[in-house]
């Protein structure tokens, strides 16, 4: 197979310059890219190692009622994660940004010393933070259907 790697997820936002600082603040993105589109739009892009965030203008109301907690739990993507090394300490650096749905969560029981919390970003889409995942050894393989 050919290397595949994950290069983007687009996001349409009730306001992108919000959600934009949102992500640059507190998760290291960069502006990359500001692409105009015509009819006076543009594609905010911003980046995080290989991976961007594209950033579009919504052109309505989400037709669902936010989601809480951890995600939706209807056919959709349910969160978008990222590891850090203190979730308390992202907590504390975030203030009055973290609007927790969820958490903080220690999950000892399934991985020693994962903790995890979920926020929502300024669009309601939720983001995970945890601390101490780590991968198991040896996962049990995919059965053929």
């Amino acid at each position: 197979m050919a290397l595949l790697k994950v290069s983007q997820m687009a996001m349409s936002c009730k306001d992108p310059i919000a959600t934009e600082k949102f992500y640059t603040k507190y998760f290291g993105f960069k502006r990359s890219r500001v692409a105009p589109i015509g009819n006076n739009e543009q594609i905010v892009f911003i980046k995080l190692g290989d991976m961007y965030l594209e950033l579009f203008q919504a052109k309505g109301e989400t037709p669902v009622p936010p989601t809480d907690k951890d995600g939706p739990t209807y056919p959709a993507w349910r969160h978008f994660g990222f590891q850090v090394d203190d979730v308390d300490a992202k907590l504390a650096e975030m203030g009055k940004d973290a609007k927790i749905t969820l958490g903080p969560l220690n999950f000892d029981t399934f991985i020693p010393g994962w903790r995890t919390v979920w926020v929502s970003d300024p669009d309601g889409n939720i983001v995970e933070i945890s601390q101490g995942y780590v991968d198991q050894d040896n996962p049990p393989l995919l059965e053929a259907s």
